[in-house]
């Protein structure tokens, strides 16, 4: 018998009772991000195994005390028992937190900060917990003032011409109401600032204040980082380093030409609409306080692009097609959606896999891991890999393989995480697939990562 829900960032299955240093834990990251639920005596397929009732009994007198006694700010978990058939089962759910960052009393601020990524409890970094600091105050970050600067940054002109077609066919400039209910500005006291939104869509010069807020493009030769054959930055505002970004990526793909009816049409390998959509992505939603680039990187057999930050809300690389939406960035998206580079909210990623699908093109890869989202675009013309031998576990690996044609190189517990499997399988397709000389295995123990074969 089988249990109804899956392991997502909301979700966590353990088979037996964990040790309370890892319950708390994850009770930390579940109160931290989007609240959640720990589901005892179920294993990680969905098996309810169930658990021995006098330990359900005595878990559910000591737990709450302990959980509310290691956590700070204190967090009171809702424990409770489920019956199902001849099974009992026991859940600890808690709800998203309003006080964060919460983290393990042992550990300090410091280092005791937990976060939900993906079916993993994972440490924060200084940067999430920054993030979670600015979220406990109902503050979206791109309308957190940049002190540094001043509203003569701005250029009015140009926020004037985009924003205020009355005010720019008059000569005049944007009024203060208007640059408030868009968030360009924030008052405080008797002064106003610029936003951060409002540097990186109007600002004069937004790598002055934010240096690390553009684009870097490489071209490599090859299926891994090595040999380079160009590289550019994209500078200026976001809408800028989209037009740069956006015209290089397609004036370095290979196209064709495609017969419609009466006409001749060129077609690039790679979907334009799929290219737009993941680049408006990668700009509109990453996390704008970590200090990194987005990072495009073109490969014989791919397209990546890389944004630092973690999905904005409680998604999963299996729900990006369910048209989902959650903010970060409220600021950019609003003024994004009034240029008209947006249309509709949700619509980005299910553009770019229905693109891809129309074409009957090899899938794209989303992958969400430490502080960054990354969408892989396969280059289907140029990614081709010797057939699988067919077996009874084909299914798996070639699922495996088709990850490999879009990463050069991936570790077991992020094949886990994208393709929703259990160690111990992962673990025997990869041994079958080196063995056939399909990929390759370098490093040992934890340090272990699997490459593509040229």
């Amino acid at each position: 018998m089988k249990f109804t829900e899956q392991e997502s960032s909301t979700i966590e299955l353990k088979r037996e009772l964990p040790k309370n240093e890892q319950i708390i834990k994850t009770v930390v990251g579940f109160c931290n991000l989007y609240g959640g639920k720990l589901i005892l005596g179920v294993d990680n397929d969905g098996t309810i195994i169930g658990l021995d009732e006098v330990k359900i009994q005595e878990a559910m007198e000591y737990l709450e005390q302990s959980i509310y006694q290691a956590s700070t700010p204190p967090i009171v978990p809702r424990i409770y028992s489920q019956r199902i058939l001849d099974k009992v089962i026991l859940i600890i759910e808690v709800f998203a937190g309003t006080s964060k960052p919460y983290y393990v009393r042992s550990e300090g601020i410091d280092k005791g900060v937990y976060i939900r990524l993906g079916r993993s409890t994972v440490r924060a970094h200084p940067d999430m917990i920054r993030e979670l600091t600015w979220l406990a105050r109902r503050q979206f970050l791109d309308t957190i003032p940049a002190y540094q600067a001043t509203l003569d940054d701005l250029d009015m002109k140009m926020l004037t011409s985009s924003l205020d077609k009355n005010a720019h066919k008059k000569n005049e400039p944007a009024s203060q109401e208007l640059l408030l209910s868009y968030h360009l500005i924030a008052q405080e006291q008797t002064h106003s600032y610029p936003t951060v939104a409002g540097m990186l869509l109007f600002g004069k010069d937004p790598q002055h204040f934010l240096p690390e807020a553009f684009i870097i493009l490489t071209y490599f030769a090859g299926t891994e980082g090595r040999d380079v054959i160009a590289t550019k930055d994209c500078m200026g505002t976001l809408q800028q380093q989209f037009a740069c970004a956006f015209e290089w990526i397609l004036s370095q793909l290979n196209s064709s030409f495609v017969i419609t009816g009466p006409r001749r049409t060129q077609q690039l390998e790679i979907p334009e609409e799929a290219i737009r959509e993941a680049l408006l992505n990668a700009i509109i939603h990453r996390n704008y306080t970590i200090q990194g680039p987005i990072k495009v990187a073109l490969y014989r057999n791919r397209l990546e692009i890389f944004s630092p930050g973690n999905f904005p809300g409680p998604l999963n690389t299996n729900q990006l097609t369910m048209g989902l939406t959650f903010i970060r960035n409220v600021a950019i998206g609003k003024v994004f959606r009034k240029l008209k580079y947006i249309e509709k909210l949700g619509s980005g990623f299910i553009t770019i896999f229905q693109t891809y699908q129309h074409r009957k093109l090899p899938q794209p890869t989303v992958i969400e891991g430490d502080l960054f989202v990354k969408c892989v675009l396969p280059r289907p013309r140029l990614s081709s890999r010797m057939p699988l031998k067919k077996s009874k576990h084909h299914t798996t690996s070639d699922a495996i393989l088709t990850l490999f044609s879009h990463v050069a190189e991936l570790s077991v517990g992020e094949i886990m995480h994208q393709l929703h499997m259990p160690r111990a399988t992962a673990n025997r397709r990869l041994t079958e697939l080196v063995k056939l000389g399909l990929i390759k295995k370098r490093g040992q123990g934890k340090g272990t990562r699997y490459y593509a074969s040229e």
